[in-house]
């Protein structure tokens, strides 16, 4: 790791001291982390950003269990065998599975997959197995899906991928609609009477300014971009000459 002196805040932590590591490629990259490191922060924004009023939605890239088999009429005959069957090709496959072979309700283990943000299910039954197929829901959109099972791991070899960039764009899309630029102080005061999310405004760099924007308004510094765009040349709170366009964002 390479440590600068940089005050020029960016995406995290790790830009802001220039903590750098050596790629692959031999090229000089930034650690991806939060403000605080890879603390409890993260799980959090996660939490915030993907979850909805069923529980959590874990991207298929981190979530510790991508897959989970629930079988349905698990007493018959065959059909747990043939959800353990599943599960192990599944494994094979370099996917992360589990079985839910518990005694509960099929209702009960679908809300309890949803309220884990296991990203996708696997529901397999008698008349399934019968047919030949099985059933995939996404826990994002909760779309169904019907696959044949001899077609279900390249299914989801091309799902959790599909699934992991549509909640990336959602996510990026509610980060962009709801972030605002403003050029004066009363345009800056008014998105944050009005609105939530996030503000690009101009400062003058002074501490100063700052404390008299979070006493008077909340409203903090969040992140100083590398790629510095220039709104305008004046302070947007107290009319100074601008040194750097920062986001703000309102402390609750």
């Amino acid at each position: 790791l390479q440590s600068g002196t940089s005050h020029n805040f960016g995406t995290g932590f790790a830009e802001a001291f220039g903590i750098q590591y050596t790629d692959r490629d031999n090229k000089l990259q930034y650690v991806h982390q939060t403000s605080w490191g890879m603390s409890t922060r993260i799980i959090g924004a996660i939490i915030m950003v993907h979850g909805d009023d069923s529980g959590l939605v874990l991207p298929p890239a981190i979530a510790p269990t991508q897959v989970c088999v629930i079988p349905i009429q698990q007493k018959k005959e065959g059909v747990l065998d043939k959800a353990y069957e599943m599960k192990a090709s599944l494994l094979k496959a370099g996917f992360r599975v589990k079985v839910d072979d518990t005694d509960k309700s099929p209702g009960f283990k679908f809300s309890e997959q949803e309220m884990r943000g296991i990203p996708v299910r696997v529901e397999i039954g008698p008349k399934d197995i019968e047919a030949g197929k099985c059933v995939i829901c996404r826990r994002d959109t909760r779309e169904k899906i019907e696959v044949a099972l001899d077609e279900l791991s390249a299914t989801l070899e091309k799902l959790l991928p599909q699934i992991q960039q549509d909640m990336y764009d959602r996510a990026k899309a509610h980060l962009e609609e709801h972030t605002y630029e403003a050029k004066t102080r009363e345009e800056f005061e008014k998105v944050f009477a009005e609105k939530s999310g996030f503000v690009k405004a101009m400062w003058c760099e002074e501490r100063e300014c700052e404390e008299k924007i979070k006493e008077e308004m909340s409203v903090t510094s969040r992140c100083m971009p590398f790629n510095q765009e220039c709104l305008s040349e004046n302070c947007v709170y107290c009319g100074k000459p601008a040194k750097k366009m920062v986001y703000w964002g309102k402390a609750y």
